[in-house]
C-alpha cells in the first residue's frame, strides 16, 4: 500500500502531499494520522522556512472518507477522536510562524475546505470547484471550517455556503477571497500540474526573501483574535523590534539604506 501522505524537505521547502488520489484524497485513518505526524515534524524543523500543500490525482480533497467512516466508525465518539486528530496537523500549521501556501487544483469540499484554510495563501485551477457539503450527509462543519471561513470571506458568505450544496467556481473563489489566485487553462491535467508549479513558485518566492518576516507576519494576523486592541499593538511593537535585531533584517536595512543614497546622489 501506497503512503496516504508523501513528505519531502529540500532547500528549505517541506512539501506535504495528500496520496490518496483514488479516494479524491478524502481522509481516513491512516491519512489523518499521516497528515498529523507531517505537519507537526514540518513545522518543528529549523531547516522549514515555507510549506507547500499539494494532492496526487484529479482533486485537493474530498473531505473525509464517507465510505470509510461507514464501515469502520461505530458512533460518534468514533468520528470525534477522528476530527482531533486531523485538528491537531492544522493547528500545528496555523499556528506556526512559518508561511504555507496550498496548491488546490481540481475539487476540494468537507474537510478539504478545512485543509485549504489552513493554508495562508491559496492557489486553485480553473476548473476547480469549492463547497461545504457536510449537510449533504446530516454532518456539521469540522476540521477549523467554522472557524476559519468566516474569517475568510465574511459571516454572511459563509452561512451561504454551509447552508446550500453550493459549489463555489474557481472565478467566485477568488472574488469572495477564499483563494488568492486562479492559473487559467483547459486541460484538467497541465490545469494541475500548473496550479503546482505556481504553489512551488510562491513558496520560493518566500524562500528566496525575508522568509522569517513573512513568517512573523503570518503569526501575527492568525493570531491576532487572541488578543486585544492593544495588546496586538504591543505584540507588533515587540515582533518589529525583535525582527531589527536579526542579522537577515540589518542586512537588508543596509543594503536599503545604501541604494536610498545612492538615488539620492544620482537625482
Amino acid at each position: 500500500m501506497s503512503d496516504p501522505i508523501l513528505f519531502r524537505v529540500e532547500d528549505g521547502l517541506a512539501r506535504i502531499t495528500l496520496h490518496r488520489p483514488a479516494a479524491l484524497n478524502a481522509f481516513d485513518e491512516d491519512l489523518a494520522r499521516a497528515w498529523e505526524r507531517v505537519t507537526v515534524e514540518a513545522t518543528s524543523r529549523d531547516d522549514v522556512g515555507a510549506i507547500l500543500l499539494d494532492a496526487a490525482g484529479r482533486a485537493f480533497c474530498a473531505g473525509g472518507d464517507v465510505r470509510a467512516m461507514s464501515e469502520r466508525m461505530a458512533s460518534g465518539a468514533d468520528l470525534h477522536a477522528f476530527a482531533l486528530v486531523i485538528n491537531r496537523g492544522i493547528r500545528a500549521l496555523t499556528e506556526s510562524s512559518i508561511p504555507v501556501v496550498a496548491a488546490a487544483h481540481g475539487t476540494t469540499a468537507g474537510g478539504g475546505l478545512g485543509i485549504l484554510l489552513s493554508s495562508d495563501y491559496a492557489i486553485v485551477g480553473a476548473d476547480s470547484r469549492i463547497g461545504s457539503l457536510y449537510a449533504n450527509i446530516g454532518l456539521t462543519p469540522d476540521l477549523s471550517v467554522s472557524a476559519h471561513l468566516a474569517a475568510a470571506v465574511g459571516q454572511r458568505r459563509a452561512l451561504q455556503l454551509v447552508l446550500q450544496d453550493r459549489m463555489l467556481t474557481a472565478e467566485e473563489a477568488l472574488d469572495w477571497g477564499l483563494v488568492a489566485e486562479v492559473v487559467p487553462g483547459d486541460d484538467p491535467a497541465a490545469i494541475a500540474d500548473a496550479v503546482r508549479a505556481r504553489g512551488e513558485a510562491v513558496a520560493r518566492f518566500w524562500l528566496q526573501g525575508a522568509f522569517g518576516a513573512y513568517g512573523q507576519a503570518k503569526r501575527l494576523i492568525r493570531s491576532q483574535p487572541a488578543r486585544t486592541f492593544a495588546e496586538q499593538l504591543e505584540e507588533e511593537a515587540r515582533t518589529i523590534g525583535a525582527a531589527f535585531d536579526t542579522p537577515e533584517a540589518a542586512a537588508r536595512i543596509a543594503a536599503f539604506a545604501a541604494a536610498s543614497g545612492r538615488a539620492k546622489e544620482q537625482a
